[in-house]
């Protein structure tokens, strides 16, 4: 079987959420597989990626706009694969009939978040999701909370849908030494204790409500710590602390290299992810295996990947955000009990679990007529 793979994604400079999906999943399939053969297609070289198995081959196919719909397109119509996997949302619209496509669907935002997506961004992203319902050989969805936002609202039927949990990079995600946390601290000025949120700077992570609530915790003596690159509509966000009067005690510290993420998982009180809205919640899954305790929504994904080892909350309820960053600065044996449940949480998780998942699918639409 040859499976070809969208590895477009892999080759941006800073990552997030799809990208780090992107380059796991590859990796880890292309670890654990060495009957099939790979091709990988990417739209320019990427830096620091190198996968020598002789079942994996790599081509650069170059255009700079409408990749998908134009460059990858016509090379799966003159040279097609069995099966093309693509790693978020969408696939080309011509194509062979014959030609088998797996499409992972992160999650449905731009239909019940619509107001927080920029136009044209969000009318392209409406449509290559319905397209990829209504057109995909099969789609992998990372959440079971995906998987129904897929089968009630684009009403694809069960039996098109797998659901494949995200993994945990441990090479990379673990807790770290006392003394690389005060280095990695000094270097980005956090002086005190911090409460800690990854992910874009962006309306669906609720991240107003969070600095309002922060502010109502009165936590004098701790900071809150905001990674991530900017998002569509971040203004009121970035006034927020201002506003709130917190401006002394919120840091906005932008994209931090991966080398650095752990660090600052692991000297936080704990990880601050009250998400409106999400596909799976990656973020929880690396506090866990950093030893940060979890306070997280109390609806979705974020629950379902949770499940019993953070302290949740309302995300429409400043105050009982507030209500939950004070109680978790302030009792160190709950932060040890979370700590402990989310190490146990963690261990469910792996990249080599999702690969052989993955690879089941692809087997399973291989195999169809």
């Amino acid at each position: 079987m040859v499976i070809g793979i969208d590895a477009s994604r892999i080759a941006r400079e800073e990552k997030t959420g799809t990208e780090n999906y992107s380059i796991n999943i590859i990796k880890a399939l292309t670890s654990i597989d060495k009957k099939n053969r790979y091709v990988l297609y990417f739209n320019k070289l990427p830096r620091f990626f190198d996968i020598s198995q002789t079942n994996v081959s790599t081509k650069i196919l170059t255009l700079p706009r409408f990749w998908t719909q134009f460059r990858l397109a016509y090379e799966c119509l003159v040279s097609p694969p069995d099966i093309l996997f693509v790693p978020a949302h969408t696939i080309p619209v011509i194509r062979r009939p014959s030609l088998k496509t797996v499409v992972t669907v992160h999650d449905l935002g731009e239909e019940f978040l619509a107001a927080y997506h920029q136009f044209p961004q969000k009318i392209y992203l409406n449509w290559s999701t319905r397209y990829v319902a209504a057109h995909a050989s099969h789609i992998i969805s990372i959440s079971k909370f995906t998987k129904e936002d897929l089968k009630t609202t684009l009403k694809v039927p069960s039996k098109r849908i797998s659901v494949v949990y995200e993994g945990i990079d441990k090479e990379l995600f673990y807790q770290r030494d006392k003394d690389l946390i005060a280095r990695t601290r000094a270097k980005y000025g956090l002086a005190g204790k911090y409460f800690l949120y990854v992910g874009t700077i962006q309306p669906r992570k609720n991240l107003v409500r969070l600095i309002e609530g922060f502010a109502q915790a009165n936590l004098s003596d701790t900071d809150l710590v905001l990674v991530g690159t900017k998002g569509w509509f971040y203004e009121d966000i970035y006034k927020a602390p201002e506003k709130f009067s917190v401006s002394n005690h919120v840091r906005f510290l932008g994209y931090v290299d991966n080398e650095d993420l752990p660090i600052l998982y692991s000297g936080a009180l704990g990880l601050t992810f009250p998400s409106l809205y999400e596909g799976f919640g990656l973020p929880i899954l690396e506090a866990f295996a950093c030893n940060c305790p979890v306070l997280t929504s109390n609806i979705g994904s974020m629950a379902e990947v949770a499940d019993f080892a953070a302290l949740l909350v309302d995300p429409l309820d400043v105050k009982d955000i507030s209500f939950g960053l004070r109680t978790l600065a302030g009792d160190s044996k709950l932060r040890e009990k979370m700590v402990e449940e989310g190490q146990k949480r963690a261990q469910d998780f792996s990249w080599e679990k999702a690969a052989r998942e993955t690879l089941r699918v692809f087997e399973k639409v291989y195999q169809q007529k």
